[in-house]
């Protein structure tokens, strides 16, 4: 999947998300390496000649020329109806992650190969994860609340340390995995569970009832499927050791909220760092707001701002290689796409 002949002719191309986001994603170099290889298909009308949902239900012919759709967040679902009104469609770039919202059952069936720019999200996710972890390993926001509260320093009980701690690791997607790498530069034991890979080496496959007992500090990126919505409940999280810290930078249905806040409530020790939450954002009013040991961020963990750009930068070179005639990299299979958030 994802090679082709090589050839040197120009493509026709277009840009198709939304406009506000495309800059961010595609910086000026990225467009212009672009260029160098395609003729773009632009909107007259907007700047960058980006098409938005919009603009192509006003104009549903206008990408009948196209072969390489760029797209990313806002663009559009790809269904039969979007696939007939692009007969010469040969390849899609997503600088974004997840492609559950744009890849139907019909676009799996016309067999068009499909970039995502999910593994170059997965970076700053796993950056901000280890920046948690060890700042869990300290106590380091119960500490901040603390001292809130009291308008004062205050030492809050006997923070492990990253020498010797041991850190669990749910799920071993590109983001896990690349956590578990990036741990190799701290002191700590780093433990795993995932049902369908084995770990990378230096990491300890357990079962996740052995991870949330032993470790100090649990950190979750299971994509949310039918199968994992609510994986995370009542026992699981009752059964952490006292003093551990869940982290959870998925998605917050994989943890059965209700629950966590019961524990959480009962158990003064542990501690929450969420980036994600059910529903998102939470309600007003919602404990995760009030309880003392947990703190909510608002979904930052992935790309932001000058990050994006290392998406568009991922997909424009999987397409410099696609005009070359050279393997892609980061294309999706199916089977991978139903495992994937």
């Amino acid at each position: 999947m994802g090679t082709r002949p090589k050839e040197t002719r120009m493509f026709a191309a277009a840009f198709a998300m939304d406009p506000l986001r495309f800059p961010d994603v595609y910086g000026p170099e990225a467009c212009a390496r672009v260029t160098a290889r395609a003729e773009p298909v632009e909107d007259p009308d907007a700047p960058g000649g980006v098409w938005s949902t919009e603009r192509l239900a006003a104009d549903p012919d206008a990408l009948g020329d196209v072969e390489v759709l760029f797209t990313g967040w806002g663009g559009p679902v790809l269904d039969s109806a979007a696939l007939a009104r692009m007969p010469r469609l040969a390849l899609v770039l997503y600088g974004a992650g997840s492609v559950r919202r744009i890849a139907t059952p019909e676009f799996w069936a016309a067999g068009i190969p499909i970039v995502t720019a999910a593994h170059a999200n997965a970076l700053p996710v796993a950056e901000f994860t280890v920046a948690q972890i060890v700042y869990a390993l300290k106590d380091g926001w119960r500490h901040v609340l603390a001292a809130r509260s009291a308008r004062a320093p205050v030492r809050v009980g006997r923070a492990p340390g990253a020498y010797g701690a041991t850190v669990g690791v749910l799920s071993l997607g590109a983001t896990g995995r690349l956590v578990c790498e990036r741990l190799r530069d701290y002191d700590v034991r780093v433990i795993a569970h995932d049902p369908y890979t084995a770990p990378p080496p230096g990491v300890e496959a357990v079962g996740m009832d052995e991870l949330f007992a032993t470790a100090d500090v649990v950190t979750v990126h299971t994509p949310l499927t039918a199968e994992t919505r609510g994986l995370v409940g009542r026992r699981l999280l009752a059964s952490m050791k006292p003093g551990a810290t869940l982290v959870n930078t998925a998605r917050g249905a994989v943890l059965d909220e209700p629950a966590l806040l019961d524990v959480l409530a009962e158990r003064p020790d542990l501690f929450a760092v969420l980036d994600v939450t059910d529903p998102e954002p939470p309600l007003p009013g919602s404990p995760l707001f009030t309880l003392p040991n947990v703190v909510v961020t608002p979904h930052l963990a992935g790309s932001q701002a000058l990050e994006r750009r290392r998406l568009g930068d991922l997909v424009v070179g999987e397409f410099e290689r696609w005009t070359l005639g050279e393997p892609l990299r980061w294309a999706l299979d199916r089977r991978t796409y139903e495992r994937m958030a």
